[in-house]
């Protein structure tokens, strides 16, 4: 992943902290599309500790396809 992706991740991380649930959904959202494995010990705080249930299931939801999408790259990686 190149530095500006990482940034865009470090990014979205730290909007994971907000006040406001829909910016969290929203940052949630984009870390799942760019599936980075940096995202992965944030989202799993946030499901948790994140006190609104939207936000718990929506990271739990995008952490399970970050593995899962790190895990098959890997897979086709070794062959």
């Amino acid at each position: 992943m190149t530095t500006s992706n990482k940034r865009i991740v470090a990014y979205h991380i730290s909007r994971l902290q907000d006040k406001s649930r829909d910016v969290r959904l929203k940052s949630i959202a984009e870390l799942a599309l760019m599936v980075d494995e940096d995202a992965l010990s944030a989202l799993r705080t946030l499901v948790e500790k994140d006190p609104d249930t939207e936000v718990r299931k929506a990271a739990q939801e995008a952490g399970r396809a970050i593995f899962i999408k790190l895990r098959e790259q890997g897979a086709s990686s070794n062959r």
